[in-house]
């Protein structure tokens, strides 16, 4: 079943400069996908991401159009779109460039549920002594 853009509109959320912070703050899962409108793999994933939006209702499903975000764009150094980026609790923890299929999507997805937080920031702790 096509996404409506209706579906979508309740599904995914379009993430600005001004409303960045606000959204990954809230801590959880928040995937994120930096896209174009003049992209076609991005137009090719935006179904993907879509439809893995409506399916799992508690990860917050972000768009950033890097045309209209440059500035986050370039914080993030995007170089290639699309590019997915995740964070759990606020802390980034995949970014990759390229479209992925739904069964790769799936498997991030169920990555970032069984992701122990308290082990990433025990690493990330460690690492900056």
């Amino acid at each position: 079943m096509p996404v409506t853009g209706k579906e979508r509109s309740m599904a995914t959320i379009n993430i600005t400069g001004s409303s960045f912070n606000e959204t990954v703050d809230k801590g959880g899962i928040v995937i994120l996908d930096f896209w174009a409108e003049w992209c076609g793999p991005c137009k090719m994933f935006g179904p993907t991401f879509d439809a893995a939006a409506l399916k799992h209702p508690d990860i917050v499903f972000g768009k950033i159009n890097t045309e209209e975000e440059q500035e986050l764009a370039g914080h993030f150094q995007i170089r290639s779109i699309p590019t997915l980026m995740a964070l759990k609790d606020g802390i980034i923890v995949f970014n990759q460039a390229g479209a992925m299929m739904p069964a790769q999507l799936e498997e991030l997805i169920k990555a970032l549920r069984d992701l122990d937080m308290e082990k990433v920031k025990a690493d990330i702790a460690a690492q900056e002594e």
